[in-house]
């Protein structure tokens, strides 16, 4: 009996060291930058598993704007940059501290506001709804953060006339935030507020918001993905980053991002070449 039972603790006691030698053990991983769209979207919680079964290579993520993200690049703080705005992007690789940019996906932005909609946009191209706005002057919320989604923001003030950082006024609400936070900020303004539509799918906050204005061309939201480069950054986790990179690109990559849907409608659509 006494012979049994240490044979059982015996055994327990080995599995108990496996188990903590399984731990000790890290996983490669490697940190990706990217933006609070791919993360409040739900995108990574959906797309990241799959990587790590495929390739057994965990993924850090530091969720920021677009160019906070670029700039942790900058900092070689990064092995992938996974971002959208192209202007930016080819900016970082003029610079050297990208190896090769790659398109990924896209999904659009949309112009969301109150259902009421003091300022009679619905169903107005971008450019005509935001001069209505700024002559109307209801809250809009801008993330004001550096991401993609703002660079875009500021771009469509632009083309519609308005140079917002010196016509804007107690209307014009800066959050420094990411994309949830901010559309939180416009559901309790009861405001206008420009978003990426994957982050809107999933909000659940959304009280008496709606999207006002979509579809137009200068609404749509480019994703890229590249290696930080290892010239400029000398740690950075070469390999294995890249390995994420085709992974992203190739057809099981591009079919993941495709399947991943919020009550049956597909956020992001696959277009990497």
């Amino acid at each position: 009996m006494n012979r049994k039972r240490s044979s059982r603790l015996a055994a327990l006691l080995a599995a108990s060291l496996l188990a903590i030698a399984g731990v000790a053990v890290a996983k490669d991983f490697i940190t990706v930058a990217s933006t609070t769209s791919t993360e409040h979207s739900g995108l990574f919680k959906h797309l990241l598993p799959a990587f790590t079964k495929d390739t057994g290579i965990d993924v850090h993520v530091v969720a920021v704007g677009t160019g906070q993200a670029l700039d942790m690049g900058r900092r070689c703080d990064a092995d992938v940059e996974f971002v959208h705005d192209k202007v930016a992007e080819r900016k970082f690789l003029d610079q050297g501290y990208g190896v090769k940019r790659f398109d990924v996906m896209y999904n659009d932005f949309v112009l969301i506001g109150p259902k009421s909609d003091p300022a009679h946009v619905k169903g107005l191209e971008l450019e005509a709804a935001l001069r209505k706005i700024h002559d109307a002057k209801p809250p809009f919320v801008s993330r004001a953060d550096k991401s993609g989604t703002w660079a875009a923001e500021v771009r469509a003030w632009k083309h519609a006339g308005i140079d917002i950082a010196k016509q804007k006024g107690p209307w014009y609400k800066e959050t420094g935030s990411g994309m949830g936070p901010a559309l939180n900020t416009a559901q309790a303004m009861d405001a206008y507020i420009l978003a990426d539509r994957g982050t809107w799918l999933s909000f659940k906050n959304r009280g008496d918001l709606a999207i006002l204005v979509q579809g137009d061309p200068e609404l749509f939201n480019q994703y890229g993905v590249m290696l930080v480069n290892p010239e400029k950054c000398p740690h950075v986790k070469k390999e294995l980053g890249q390995k994420f990179v085709d992974w992203l690109i190739s057809p099981e990559g591009q079919h993941t991002i495709a399947a991943y849907k919020i009550h049956g409608e597909q956020l992001f659509f696959p277009n990497a070449r």
